[in-house]
């Protein structure tokens, strides 16, 4: 007489996914390396913002280091594919370490202004570290759909986890210690980070010195929609940030902002986790404008509690309902790119995409500056709904010719 099927827990598909030879140790020195990604952004603002007093100034110097970053990170992950890793992503942090100790020492000592557009933008040869992860589990997981949906969700859950937490310990090194801190400390955890990612070489994909002629991702059918969308995403993430932690400012609680940060991320964070157990149904490409919909309808909520009761826990609150549609949202961006982007050309396809994100985060911490400068912290939110609603437009519109 059969045994009955043993029901199986929602951790289980991490569990297995842990299991694999390798992955926690690659693991564990991403996550490192990635922390920063979301403390940066807040000690730049907060430490800009507090010694020369304008919002505008520090939002603009941001958007100033993600152009740059937008603009460089592409030749990076081109090299990453060709050479390995190992090889390019280790001199790459060193340069963006350096970045930004002298953007901090810009700070410190009082530096004119142009010299902090400057130092930032030295910062954008920072590796994509979450590219290269992914790039790992597309590797060691090849031929699996059911495991890299899982991989993938765990991927995003971590990028949600790093916003979660970066901003909290930014905000707070910032305000309990001195404004330069949250930069120094973000800096020595990439460095240390990379340096023990790209120790693994075990699970490091082989790397492909010579790419098929006409193989560049730009020109993969389906993918530059998949970009724009991208574009889109990331200023809605760029405005909320500037916008919350403005909201915060002028309601006396500057240093919660990061704790505000967090809900949404961690939002995200949980929905991600819950998104990589199930196995959805019907193709990436069907569900992706389900997914931005979602997203576009639930950031209507921070606008609503900012310019209606004009709470910080109801902002809160109303940030945290918002992130759940995040997770999926990216999630299903991600597989479509992997799916859509030329074999050997992986890590370059992906960080493309971060390129996108990063574009927009831009245009949304700029756009968001000037916002909440000429009319008010509560009215930029609507900046994150405008953002949602033309990436919604655009992911009708994203499916690859058959």
């Amino acid at each position: 007489m059969p045994h009955p099927t043993r029901r199986e827990t929602p951790l289980a598909p991490y569990r297995r996914l842990l299991a694999v030879p390798g992955a926690r140790a690659f693991t564990v020195g991403n996550l490192l390396a990635r922390l920063p990604a979301g403390m940066f952004g807040v000690s730049a603002i907060v430490m800009i913002a507090g010694t020369r007093g304008s919002y505008a100034l520090a939002g603009a110097v941001t958007a100033t280091g993600l152009a740059a970053t937008a603009l460089v990170a592409p030749w990076i992950a081109r090299l990453v594919d060709r050479h390995g890793q190992a090889r390019i992503a280790v001199p790459a942090t060193l340069v963006a370490a350096l970045g930004s100790l002298a953007l901090v020492l810009c700070v410190r000592y009082d530096a004119p202004d142009w010299t902090l557009f400057a130092a930032y933008a030295a910062t954008a040869t920072t590796p994509n570290t979450g590219g290269m992860s992914r790039a790992r589990w597309s590797h060691l997981l090849d031929g699996d759909p059911a495991a890299l949906h899982t991989a993938n969700s765990f991927e995003q859950a971590a990028d949600e986890l790093c916003f979660m937490l970066g901003p909290v310990l930014a905000a707070f090194l910032c305000g309990t210690l001195f404004p330069e801190s949250g930069t120094l400390v973000g800096a020595a955890l990439l460095v240390t980070g990379i340096l023990v990612f790209a120790a693994q070489r075990a699970t490091e994909p082989p790397p492909h010195p010579r790419p098929k002629a006409g193989s560049s991702p730009l020109r993969a059918p389906g993918v530059p929609p998949l970009l724009a969308v991208c574009l889109a995403l990331g200023a809605v993430f760029g405005a909320t940030e500037v916008v919350t932690i403005a909201f915060a400012d002028e309601h006396g609680r500057r240093t919660a902002a990061g704790a505000v940060l967090a809900l949404q991320a961690a939002g995200s964070c949980g929905a991600g986790l819950v998104y990589g157990a199930m196995r959805p149904s019907g193709s990436a490409a069907r569900r992706h404008p389900r997914c931005v919909a979602a997203m576009t309808a639930l950031l209507t909520l921070p606008l609503l509690a900012a310019a209606g009761a004009g709470s910080l826990p109801l902002l809160a609150g109303a940030l945290l309902a918002a992130g759940t549609a995040t997770a999926p949202t990216m999630v299903t961006t991600m597989a479509l790119v992997q799916e859509r982007t030329p074999e050997g050309r992986l890590n370059e396809g992906m960080t493309l995409a971060v390129t996108g994100l990063l574009g927009g985060i831009a245009c949304g911490s700029a756009t968001g500056g000037w916002m909440v400068e000429h009319v008010s912290p509560a009215a930029g939110f609507a900046v994150p709904v405008v953002a949602s609603a033309i990436a919604l437009l655009v992911s009708g519109n994203s499916r690859a010719p058959h």
